[in-house]
């Protein structure tokens, strides 16, 4: 089994930046992509950016230019840096990693969420 754990939310006014951390733990053999997904009230879950093994990134348009995705493989960790936060940043981030556990195969695993919170 895999276990992520997000750290980094709490409340920012906006303009504002946030650093969030995403640690994955467990017997890993490998893990292929990870990223970060939001969801606000109401709303579904989206995709904020991705990062594969390989170091190519990918984000939503919406925040391109603002946030940054980045990994440390040794640590097994993801960080999403995010500036010039706006309020329609507001969300439960969740962390998000492919990857292959003892006695499993590839899967898909989620943190348990993180909330952003941007005041105007």
């Amino acid at each position: 089994q895999v276990q992520l754990v997000e750290s980094g939310g709490g409340l920012v006014q906006a303009g504002g930046s946030l650093r969030l951390s995403c640690a994955a733990s467990g017997i890993i053999f490998s893990i292929n992509d990870m990223g970060w997904y939001r969801q606000a009230p109401g709303k579904q879950r989206d995709l904020v950016a991705v990062i594969t093994s390989g170091d190519s990134t990918n984000y939503a348009d919406s925040v391109k230019g603002r946030f940054t995705i980045s990994r440390d493989n040794a640590k097994k960790t993801v960080y999403l840096q995010m500036n010039s936060l706006k309020p329609e940043d507001t969300a439960v981030y969740y962390c998000n990693a492919e990857a292959k556990a003892w006695g499993t195969g590839w899967r898909d695993y989620w943190g348990q969420g993180t909330q952003v919170t941007v005041s105007s």
